[in-house]
């Protein structure tokens, strides 16, 4: 499976951006999705993730409540809205795919990762 994310971009604290990622090769209908993000000089860090089955979500707590993770399968695509942004948003977003089922919340459970897209916002 190859992952596309795309969406980033530069906005303003308070705005709204949604990233997509597209999968290519597969389908994400047999995938959890997660999207995880990175600071310059730190580890990825979970964000959000959606299950293969079910559509079950979650979210880290830094993001509960602003950003919405979805899937449209015969899309094979998976968005993460983000509403509501901070400066400390800023980073640079990864989606990523697994048909694992455990530790979910670490990159490591991952075996499909897509290229990043940067989100920038500004105060």
């Amino acid at each position: 499976v190859q992952l596309q994310a795309c969406g980033g971009g530069l906005v303003q604290a308070g705005d709204s951006l949604r990233l997509s990622c597209a999968a290519s090769g597969g389908t994400f209908s047999s995938n959890t999705v997660g999207w995880f993000r990175q600071y310059p000089g730190k580890e990825r860090e979970f964000v959000a993730r959606i299950s293969r089955i079910g559509g079950t979500t979650v979210y880290a707590d830094s993001v509960k409540g602003r950003f919405t993770i979805s899937r449209v399968d015969v899309e094979n695509t998976v968005y993460l809205q983000m509403n509501s942004l901070k400066p400390e948003d800023t980073a640079v977003y990864y989606c990523a795919a697994t048909q694992k089922l455990v530790r979910l919340w670490i990159p490591g459970a991952y075996e499909y990762w897509g290229q990043g897209t940067l989100v920038t916002v500004s105060s």
